[in-house]
């Protein structure tokens, strides 16, 4: 049954990261100095393989919170959702700003890469508390 909340874990991140980078795509791509096509996409367009290879990090990221929780006796919503915010926002944030600031990036990409990470990370948390 663990793998079965890892996944459903796993899906919601991936599901609120479509939703996210949906509502933000312009300010990312723009951040993120994507390079666009005459239809405004980007050029070259999106392979599939991305989206698989995302959902498997995802269930990597979600495997591991899993454990972390068994650990650390987190065994309720609001522990999960807590737990959840604080690695996306202490952990997995600071680590992306880490890649941009030596990239070159913007500090406007690290907040919609942080902000996604902090918001699936608490996601991720609320799903795993709930089994």
């Amino acid at each position: 049954m663990e793998i079965l909340n890892v996944i459903v874990a796993a899906i919601a991140g991936f599901a609120l990261g479509a939703v996210w980078y949906m509502a933000l795509a312009e300010p990312w791509m723009d951040a993120a100095n994507i390079k666009r096509g005459p239809d405004g996409k980007p050029e070259g367009g999106q392979d599939p393989k991305l989206f698989a290879m995302t959902f498997v990090l995802q269930l990597i990221v979600a495997g591991m919170m899993r454990h972390v929780f068994e650990l650390a006796g987190i065994d309720t919503v609001g522990k999960g959702i807590v737990a959840g915010i604080g690695i996306g926002l202490f952990f997995i944030s600071p680590w992306i700003g880490i890649n941009n600031l030596y990239g070159g990036r913007p500090a406007k990409l690290t907040l919609i890469d942080g902000g996604y990470a902090t918001l699936a990370c608490g996601v991720m948390g609320l799903v795993l508390a709930l089994f």
